[in-house]
């Protein structure tokens, strides 16, 4: 009767905490939207509402590949997370809200040229090929969490298959390519500026996490023996 007590309670905390990461992202896509159309002073910017479209269509595919446990997380209040990682998160999202101020802001005013219909192409299939790397690294890592910290009330265990047989972080490999591909989308070079501010907070946050992990988490230090690259593989 205890365990099922138990496991009531638990199946309770997974549903609560999918339905808080269902307004978190909601929150995200609206707030996202509302800084390209009011910053763009336009409705009809075509490659905004392709940028939002996908994203979308991204997270519903998601929602339905993605183990609950995995989303549990994703959405659950976070409990040790590390210091640092609450200052480069929050650093994270400074360049973030400033890619698409500086989009919309490039597209009122044509700061940049206008390129071709094939260069927007190009920078949405490089965007796509960003998301399914994450995409595949949390489908291979349930313990994949939007903030660095060892997961102790879920038995945090190294997670070696998947692309992590090849990387040690690939989920921030497949941020910094979607967030590089994001300026071509929109047709802002300008973009690029907080683009690359993401790249040099991301290589910060894969060093910190990394040097966190060995410290922290049982068998990773032998796991990062085998596997030697921390982002790009025969590079870094």
């Amino acid at each position: 009767m205890t365990d099922q007590k138990e496991q009531g309670n638990s199946n309770t905390d997974i549903r609560k905490n999918i339905f808080r990461r269902f307004l978190q992202v909601t929150f995200t896509v609206f707030l996202t939207a509302l800084i390209l159309f009011m910053s763009s002073g336009r409705f009809d910017w075509i490659w905004a509402w392709v940028y939002l479209i996908t994203y979308i269509v991204v997270v519903i595919v998601n929602a339905i590949i993605f183990p609950p446990e995995l989303i549990s997380e994703r959405g659950r209040k976070k409990e040790n997370v590390e210091k640092w990682d609450k200052l480069v998160s929050g650093l994270l999202m400074i360049p973030l809200l400033a890619l698409y101020i500086v989009s919309g802001l490039d597209i009122r005013f044509r700061w940049s040229p206008e390129t071709a219909l094939w260069i927007h192409l190009a920078g949405l299939a490089v965007f796509l090929s960003g998301i399914a790397l994450v995409s595949w690294a949390m489908v291979s890592n349930t313990y994949f969490s939007t903030a660095v910290r060892i997961q102790y009330d879920r038995d945090h265990s190294v997670s070696d298959s998947g692309p992590y047989r090849y990387m040690r972080h690939p989920g921030y490999l497949g941020m910094i390519i979607y967030n590089l591909a994001t300026p071509l989308i929109f047709d802002s070079f300008w973009a690029f500026l907080p683009a690359g501010i993401m790249v040099i907070l991301f290589v910060v946050r894969t060093i910190l996490e990394d040097s966190t992990l060995k410290t922290k988490l049982e068998g990773y230090r032998e796991y990062a023996e085998r596997v030697r690259f921390r982002l790009i593989p025969f590079i870094w």
